[in-house]
This record gives C-alpha cells, structure tokens and sequence, in this order.
C-alpha cells in the first residue's frame, strides 16, 4: 500500500514543489547568515529565537488576507483593495479606541465615538465584511470587472483613509483606554496570553497572529474542500456560465468570497495596526494586495479561476516572507525585495499559463533554434 505522504504529494506536485523551494529558501538563508556570536542555531541570524518569531508574526498577518484573496482568486476574480482597506481600517479603530480630542483636526474624526477595544474590534469586523460584500454584490451580481471594482477600491479607501486622518499618523499611543490585553492579542504570543506570571518557555515563541493563521487555515479549508459552498467557488471559477446553467447562483457564490475576503482582510488589519504602533495613511499597507496576489499565485491559485488550496496559500505566503528577511539579513537594500517579490509573480504566472512542463520545452526550443 503507497504510503499516504506519497499519494499526497503526487495529488498536490505544485504545493509539494513549493514546499521544497520554500525548504531551499530556509537553508540557504540560514547558511547565508551564519556569524561568529550570534546565539541562534548553529550561530545563524535567521534561526535566532526573536527572528523566528518575527517572522512567524508577519507570515500570520500575511497569510490571513492572502488566505482571502486566494478564494477570490479562485471564483476567477481579483482583489486590489487590501492595502488600502487595511489603511482605511486601521484609521477606524484607532479613531474608536482614542478621544475625539487626540485625533486629528478632521469634522468625522471628531464625530466617531469612542468605544471600548472588543467593540472597536466588532466594527472594524463589521465595515471591513460589509465592503467585501460590496465587492461580491457588485461583482457577482452587477457582473462588473472585479479589477475595475477592486481598483476603484483601492484608491477610494486610501484617499478617504489619508481624509479622515488629516493626512496625518494617528498612533495606538493616544488611545486612553488600557490596551494592554489588546496588545497581548495582537502583538503578542500564545504564553502572554495563556500565562500571566511572566514565566517564559515554548508558548512564548508562538504568535498570536501565527496561531489566528492556523484557526483561519483549517476552517477555510474546510469551507473550500469539504462543503457545498467549497465546491461551489471551485466550479464558479472554472465556468461561471456553465455553473450558473447547473442551477447554482453563482452571483451569490462569488458575493461571499468576496465577502470572506472582506473579512480576512479586516481581521489582519487589527494586529497589523497595533504591531506597527500607528497608521500613516498614506503609506500603511501599501503593496499589501501585490503580496497576497504572489503568495496566492505561487501557492497554486490559477489566475483564470478554478484551482487552488489554502495550504499552497500559505506556502506561498512563507515564501515571499523568508525571501523578504534574507534579503534584510544579508544587508541588501530594502526595495531589492519588492523587485524579488515581482519577478516571484512573473514567474508564477509564467508557470500557471504554460506549466513547469510547457515552460521546459519553451526553453528547449530556443535552445535547438539557437
């Protein structure tokens, strides 16, 4: 009998690719970053304990709203919004948890209440699902092109984000209101959460994004793999029309990815807002929907719609995150990752019109022609 990690991998050769080069990526960076005194395994800047959990922390906070626009993606849409939305969030909950008279010199920032830190929570919740579903409505049922949509998304809730803010920082440091739990929550690890003696030991090296990504991952991959709905978003994307045809509302199919990615998006905006401290509109989140995209991309999802998992998602995710930290560990300029971020999405999309077989014979060609 074929042991059941093989028929796994032979089911799933692109995520298993991935899951290699990703394997790569961790032993190249660690052996790249090997120095004399440094206290992390086998003296590697890459395997310290701090480093580790840093990047844990970001892959969940990532990987949450890749998660979204990987079932987006999926349906055969797309999502640009995120980066702006999370800026526009961001600004939100910073306005409910801070006094009118600490935000900026702004006629709305003044006239939102403040609340307590559970509720400012519930709304951003809330307005973030409730824009996803903008989204899905106008997408799935108005049928217009979720680039356009999403586009108008992206500029609009940056624009109103820099509005409210006065075009100014607005920082978890005005907020009045203890938020010590709240940071524990967002910031935080599992042991700050669980354990309030200041003891120390494995659970304080697991964030609490990292640990948010995991409840999110297995309750999407339930959704996308073993319900109605699951199958549903599958076969929306690879022919709406023939889906729709079946007896399926397909309009409704993709308002609620939409919406979950709506929701994804409002989530991660939350711890992303307070691990940074503060939201400068303008600049807060930006590019974030490029790396969702590459991560999706990467992890399987095809861009004409119909395929993809959430476990290549996160593969995905893990990739662009370790390439982003070797490339700080290594002392190369900053910007080098978002040049390495788009030829990973230029290779993705390379491989998922022709293939890595396609893309084999595509250079075998040129050789002989050569």
């Amino acid at each position: 009998m074929a042991n059941p990690l093989l028929r796994y991998a032979g089911r799933h050769r692109r995520e298993t690719g991935m899951l290699g080069l990703l394997f790569i990526l961790v032993v190249i960076t660690s052996l790249g970053t090997i120095e004399e005194g440094i206290d992390g395994l086998f003296g590697s800047k890459f395997l310290t304990p701090d480093n580790l959990k840093n990047v844990a922390r970001t892959i969940g906070i990532y990987g949450i709203f890749s998660i979204g626009v990987g079932i987006v993606i999926i349906t055969a849409g797309i999502d640009l919004s995120v980066g702006s939305l999370m800026a526009l969030l961001g600004v939100f909950f910073l306005f409910l948890v801070t006094p009118p008279g600490m935000r900026p010199d702004s006629a709305i920032a003044r006239g939102i209440p403040e609340v307590s830190w559970p509720m400012a929570v519930l709304w951003v919740l809330l307005l973030g699902t409730l824009l996803g579903l903008l989204h899905g409505i106008l997408v799935g049922k108005l049928k217009l092109q979720p680039f356009v949509v999403t586009l108008c998304g992206l500029l609009s809730y940056r624009g109103l984000a820099r509005f409210y803010a006065n075009d100014t920082t607005v920082n978890v440091g005005d907020a009045s209101q203890d938020l010590s739990f709240a940071r524990k929550l967002g910031d935080g690890t599992l042991g700050d959460v669980l354990i309030s003696d200041g003891q120390k030991g494995i659970l304080h090296s697991i964030p609490m994004t990292f640990v948010y990504l995991i409840i999110f991952a297995v309750i999407t991959t339930i959704i996308l793999h073993r319900s109605v709905l699951g199958r549903y978003i599958f076969a929306a994307g690879r022919n709406e029309l023939a889906t729709k045809y079946s007896g399926i509302n397909t309009g409704l199919v993709i308002a609620i990815a939409y919406l979950i990615a709506g929701f994804c998006t409002a989530f991660s905006a939350i711890p992303f807002c307070i691990y940074t401290g503060s939201v400068q509109p303008t600049s807060h989140g930006a590019f974030f929907e490029l790396y969702a995209i590459a991560a999706a991309v990467l992890g399987g999802c095809s861009l004409r719609g119909g395929e993809g998992s959430i476990p290549g998602i996160l593969i995905g995710t893990a990739i662009l995150i370790v390439l982003r930290n070797m490339v700080n560990l290594l002392g190369y300029p900053t910007p080098l990752s978002d040049a390495i971020t788009g030829g990973v999405i230029f290779v993705g999309v390379i491989i998922d019109q022709h293939g890595a077989t396609g893309l084999k014979k595509l250079f075998k060609r040129k050789v002989k022609a050569g």
